[in-house]
């Protein structure tokens, strides 16, 4: 089920009516008003603030263009790290002080203030709101990459050779050399590795959002086990894993990465 985007509580929606106010004011020459919208603006948006910094992530996001795939990914996933970072609760206490300085001081129905990329902004909001479901961020955040890439990096997706033969070969070659010799987990990650290229890798992407914190919390469960933390070698080497799980998402999606996940999950079988 779709989340609701929660305008009010979106820090860059907030932003955008408030300008978009103050536009108005300055067309139709309102001194008083303009000299209100810029305080709030000014008071509620400065530097040290929570609402500047989380307008800030948004801007990274959507502000972002013509750059190349790996880059708006990556710029995605650093800005919902420093999202996390925030102070949800101090975040939600401003945004209430703003709106309620908007009702009391600026007449009309400023939230009904027209925003032609609000579409965008909320886009954003769900995913940076922690209560989105896995497979519903990962589609977002391919939606969100679209909008940030070059015209060259689309091309090169349409551009990418599907042959359906090759395809359905490489398909029936996985499936006989491996069926009987991995574990379901391991099926799954190399059947949606294999069919990757199909659809932009967003369902391997949806797969490891969910199996990479499963493979570390059993890991971190495995610290704990007498067999490990009393014998150093195999604590250190343990604690190695976790740290490639913990970097996995600052690394490509290539044979070799693939190849580690496989080897952790059959780790942690053993370990259990």
């Amino acid at each position: 089920m779709k989340m609701k985007h929660n305008k009010k509580r979106n820090t860059a929606f907030i932003f955008e009516v408030l300008i978009r106010e103050l536009t108005k004011s300055v067309i139709s020459k309102d001194e008083r008003a303009k000299r209100k919208i810029m305080r709030i603006i000014r008071e509620h948006f400065k530097g040290n603030t929570l609402l500047a910094k989380d307008l800030e992530l948004y801007k990274s996001i959507l502000e972002t263009e013509n750059v190349e795939r790996h880059i708006a990914e990556r710029i995605i996933f650093e800005s919902r790290m420093v999202k996390k970072s925030i102070n949800a609760k101090q975040l939600f206490v401003e945004q209430t002080e703003i709106i309620d300085r908007i009702n009391k001081e600026i007449p009309g129905p400023v939230f009904s203030n027209f925003v032609p990329n609000y579409k965008d902004l909320a886009t954003v909001f769900q995913i940076f709101n922690p209560k989105s479901r896995t497979k519903q961020r990962v589609l977002l955040e391919h939606q969100m990459v679209e909008t940030m890439i070059s015209d060259e990096e689309r091309e090169k997706d349409l551009l990418k050779p599907i042959d359906n033969l090759t395809y359905k070969t490489f398909v029936k070659k996985f499936n006989e050399k491996y069926t009987d010799n991995l574990m379901e987990e391991q099926k799954s990650l190399l059947q949606k590795y294999v069919t990757s290229f199909t659809d932009n890798g967003i369902e391997i992407k949806i797969y490891l959002n969910e199996e990479i914190p499963r493979l570390h919390e059993l890991l971190k469960k495995a610290l704990t086990m007498p067999a490990i933390k009393n014998d150093k070698d195999m604590l250190h080497k343990t604690e190695q894993v976790i740290e490639i799980l913990q970097s996995s998402s600052k690394r490509p999606l290539d044979n070799k990465f693939v190849h580690d996940i496989l080897k952790i999950q059959n780790l942690t079988k053993e370990l259990g």
